[in-house]
């Protein structure tokens, strides 16, 4: 079986003493609180980490807002996976890690603290040089480039990209060196659109709003629809544009759209269609950190920039006020990641490397 999601251990201590950190925490949607933890000490097959940044991604977004359905999260619950830190403690079996080591992880979470542990397959070594911040992005790699192959893009292919978040802005650099016929994106943010056109989309559409019917758009250039449909949208609802947007045997690669679909879905149309719906999370372990390693290599070797989409970093005191501004999804607001080490505010524009 496939390795699954890791969940930080909530053990709760009063005070401020020299085994106790600071973690954030749901208490009820649209409500996080910092409390202190116990410092985890790691197995023998473990390493400890010590944070330094943690991305907001989509799905810690969705749990603020309270719509993850109950058997994936309930509150009070600690979030965060986009993990970028140091190793500084190793257990006794691990091999390879050292520590001091910069990493990267996946398949963690309850990462919006100080310090946590997981064993060495969630672990991937970064070079020193390499700014940290840029680390905590690479963590949606590898379901992009599964994305990307399930996708079987090629130079005869129409490709469509659904949203241009951090994600989306990935997706559109990754899918680019596939070599496509035609890259097309949406957002509803120019700010984004623009960078998606550096990136390597042949074109791109602005929607007016998030009900916005992507054909209504791209149908003049886009008659037919497209070969490969890959929604990088946070809910599920855009799986119906999807379907709309999609040529016949097409294939709709669901990196997005995994949050409640409150659309009526037309199954039949899908059906009409001969679509193909593929899900992007690799189902084998081997397939994770073969897609983990090229993601950091096309990172490392400037490929692909993760840099460029982080527009706001918060102290991690302040996690309350960032997750508010992220659920806010104004347009100048692309990523936003958490500081924890620092307890004050970095903002875009300011001199965030070290």
């Amino acid at each position: 079986m496939a390795t699954k999601m890791q969940m930080a251990d909530m053990r709760f201590v009063d005070g401020y003493g020299p085994d106790a950190q600071k973690v954030a925490v749901l208490e009820k949607p649209f409500h996080m609180s910092i409390r202190r933890a116990e410092i985890p000490i790691p197995a023998e097959d473990e390493v400890r980490i010590r944070i330094k940044w943690v991305g907001i991604c989509g799905s810690d977004l969705e749990a603020y807002r309270g719509t993850r359905a109950p058997e994936f999260i309930t509150t009070p619950a600690r979030l965060g996976h986009e993990v970028s830190g140091v190793i500084d403690m190793v257990g006794e079996k691990v091999k390879g890690l050292r520590v001091g080591a910069h990493v990267a992880c996946r398949y963690v979470w309850g990462a919006f603290a100080q310090y946590i542990v997981c064993k060495a397959f969630n672990v991937i070594a970064l070079p020193d040089d390499f700014p940290m911040l840029d680390i905590s992005p690479i963590e949606v790699l590898p379901g992009i480039l599964h994305a990307a192959e399930l996708g079987q893009i090629q130079q005869a292919k129409n490709v469509l990209i659904m949203g241009q978040g951090v994600s989306g802005l990935i997706m559109t650099q990754v899918v680019h060196l596939f070599s496509p016929k035609c890259l097309a994106v949406t957002d509803l943010s120019e700010t984004k659109l623009a960078l998606a056109r550096k990136y390597g989309a042949t074109h791109t559409y602005l929607l007016p709003d998030k009900n916005a019917r992507t054909m209504d758009y791209a149908g003049k250039d886009f008659s037919d629809g497209f070969d490969v449909v890959i929604p990088c949208l946070l809910e599920g609802d855009g799986i119906v544009d999807a379907i709309d947007a999609a040529a016949m045997c097409a294939r709709v690669v669901m990196y997005g759209c995994i949050g409640v679909c409150n659309t009526p879905v037309d199954f039949f149309k899908a059906h009409r269609k001969r679509l193909e719906f593929y899900f992007t999370e690799p189902r084998r372990d081997i397939d994770m950190r073969r897609f983990f390693d090229e993601g950091v290599r096309l990172v490392t070797e400037g490929l692909v920039n993760t840099s460029e989409m982080i527009t706001h970093t918060f102290p991690l005191d302040e996690i309350d006020e960032a997750f508010r501004l992220r659920n806010a999804q104004q347009k100048d607001v692309i990523h936003i990641v958490i500081d924890c080490e620092e307890n004050r505010s970095v903002r875009a524009n300011e001199d965030y490397r070290f």
